[in-house]
């Protein structure tokens, strides 16, 4: 790929889409933007190709170490099993920021035929599966290389410090490990640097290349997730008045937990959902089991909203047992998630006009609210944040109908690299020069 003719096709499309920006973007933005694009391009290919899952993130941790040092930062490593933090320190007095990025992979066998796709394959869950980054990680990780060196260069002239998260286990840790946003922050993430404002982007299939989508207050759901195993007494398909049957009563509790979002949860306020993945029991035709477990996951918005599910959900288990002589043990939630992803309503106001300096005010979007979850929302808890969007389907690629995130043939446009970058960095300079009072 020839990366001037890239940048020139970037240009296009922002100006044929969006003639008159909301202001200028930075000179320096600009000349960063161009000098770390085609290194960012590489670091996405290199990590694209070599995925690796939750709490396994060994390769990819050394490559972005390594690379930090290069750029004479001393980045600390093993912070939550694979993460890498390092401070920029400014030439001059400001406020501090955190700018954060996600490096694992999906168990995902991958579908796209690019010459650096994966062929990666692991053991997940007792099966054998191709690992892919289909969530787009590698662009997080890659822009944000990109971003730090050019912060470097400018470090000098620097008000303030920037911190760079480059997290691990964003998807999740696997069972019975801890990981994530989670556990840096139970490791003392912010204990000695405790940022005013932590920022982090996500590219999304769902928005052309060349938009920003961003929303003020919620943005992404809460995810947690339940588990209910259902206690019968076993007996013979043909004499089921000989026990107590768990398949019937699994089947009340699925039907009779649909009415919590459709008659008992307020949804003209916030959406939300109640979902059951998988349901286990039984192994042969004629024998009833004893017992059934049932999984799945509660998604909303409002933490009021959200605890309320919990005991609507439970107190369906419950009575739904007892009414078929069955008991239940309802784990809800089985562990607690993400919380709402939120997005500060002053702090975004306040970098609204950074985003659309870089892609112009028609292509700063007000997505709808995502039923997705990010476990970037632990920062966001413990100092103000803003997550915003990078578009990543392909202009003439109707976004709705692309492959998503998370699938086998999620493709990202690299023009949304150059966008990321430019976009987190004019929002970084902007907020460092010019920081609010208790932002």
């Amino acid at each position: 790929m020839r990366f001037t003719l890239l940048a020139t096709a970037l240009a296009a499309v922002l100006a044929t889409s969006a003639p008159t920006a909301h202001a200028a973007a930075r000179p320096e933005v600009d000349a960063a933007a161009k000098a770390v694009q085609a290194q960012v391009v590489a670091w996405r290919r290199d990590f694209h190709q070599h995925p690796e899952l939750s709490n396994r993130e060994e390769r990819t941790a050394k490559v972005v170490a390594d690379a930090l040092k290069k750029m004479g930062l001393t980045p600390r490593t093993g912070i939550a099993h694979h993460g890498v933090v390092a401070i920029i320190e400014g030439g001059k007095p400001g406020p501090k920021l955190a700018l954060r990025a996600d490096m694992d992979a999906l168990p995902v066998t991958e579908r796209v035929d690019l010459p650096f796709a994966s062929k990666v394959t692991t053991t997940f869950n007792g099966q054998t599966t191709g690992v892919m980054h289909a969530c787009g990680h590698d662009a997080h990780t890659a822009m944000l290389l990109g971003i730090a060196q050019s912060l470097v260069k400018m470090r000098k002239d620097l008000p303030g410090q920037v911190m760079l998260i480059f997290q691990p286990s964003e998807e999740g840790a696997p069972v019975g490990e801890e990981g994530g946003a989670s556990l840096m922050l139970k490791e003392g993430l912010f204990k000695d640097f405790k940022p005013d404002a932590v920022f982090g982007m996500h590219v999304f299939s769902t928005i052309p290349v060349g938009q920003i989508g961003v929303r003020s207050g919620p943005e992404m759901a809460a995810s947690d997730r339940f588990a209910i195993t259902v206690h019968g007494k076993q007996t013979h398909g043909a004499r089921p008045w000989g026990g107590v049957d768990p398949i019937v009563t699994a089947s009340e509790i699925v039907t009779s937990a649909q009415a919590i979002v459709a008659r008992r949860t307020d949804i003209a306020k916030l959406p939300a959902v109640v979902s059951f993945g998988a349901i286990n029991g039984g192994i042969r035709y004629n024998i009833i089991p004893d017992d059934v477990k049932l999984i799945g996951t509660i998604r909303t918005f409002d933490e009021g909203m959200r605890q309320k599910v919990f005991a609507d959900l439970k107190n369906v288990a419950e009575h739904v047992a007892a009414a078929n002589g069955a008991t239940v043990e309802a784990n809800v939630p089985d562990t607690l998630g993400n919380p709402v992803t939120y997005n500060d309503p002053a702090l975004t106001q306040k970098m609204l006009p950074s985003l659309k300096a870089v892609v112009g005010d028609a292509n700063v979007i007000e997505p709808p609210l995502q039923m997705g979850a990010e476990d970037f929302s632990f920062y966001a808890k413990e100092v103000p944040g803003l997550f915003f969007f990078v578009g990543a389907t392909s202009i003439g690629v109707d976004p709705q109908t692309a492959p998503s995130n998370h699938s086998p043939e999620f493709k990202l446009d690299e023009q949304s690299l150059d966008v990321g970058v430019r976009a987190m960095l004019e929002a970084t300079l902007d907020y460092l020069d010019a920081p609010q009072a208790g932002a």
